[in-house]
């Protein structure tokens, strides 16, 4: 997409990719590709792109009140209580749930200030084996999920992420991207 409309430097634009159904960025004349937005960028400009992007391409979506699916990514912090206390990080999880909260709060200051995004925090820090694709659920309909993971997920506008939602698995920050 054009690169005035999002204040970008006049080599970048933004694009969408649809292995990890996110935005990145394209520099045109040397061909990177990132997630991170470039030096003197602000990050914020990834949120309205996707909303951009999302509203151009509704109808390969179900959205208004009738909404019949989301599609999510997620950063989930494990506690010794959680159901599988493991994970792909850590064989035997020990923290204990304020532990974890106070974890994912340190995340979640991160990306509110810009600092970091989620997709990236989930690709090195997320407890779930989703961090392959950068916290990415996929799309997934009512029912399929934990009750509270999907009340907040239906809940959420494109681009908005949640705050700390807690489940049988630990404790998960929620970006919904579809």
């Amino acid at each position: 997409m054009s690169s005035s409309k999002y204040n970008l430097p006049n080599d970048w634009e933004l694009r969408w990719s649809r292995s990890r159904n996110l935005p990145y960025f394209y520099n045109r004349v040397s061909t990177e590709s990132r997630w991170q937005a470039p030096d003197g960028v602000d990050a914020s400009v990834i949120l309205d792109f996707q909303k951009d992007y999302q509203s151009q391409h509704q109808d390969e979506q179900v959205g208004g009140d009738n909404l019949k699916r989301v599609r999510v990514s997620h950063l989930l912090v494990k506690h010794e209580g959680s159901r599988r206390p493991s994970s792909w990080r850590e064989e035997k999880i020990t923290r204990t749930k304020d532990e974890a909260l106070e974890r994912l709060q340190g995340f979640q200051t991160k990306i509110q200030s810009g600092e970091a995004q989620l997709s990236d925090l989930a690709s090195k820090e997320s407890d779930c084996s989703s961090a392959k694709k950068a916290g990415d659920l996929g799309f997934f309909e009512r029912g399929q999920m934990q009750p509270q993971f999907e009340k907040a997920s239906f809940g959420l506008q494109i681009g908005e992420m949640s705050e700390p939602v807690w489940t049988d698995s630990g404790v998960h920050l929620i970006l919904r991207t579809g």
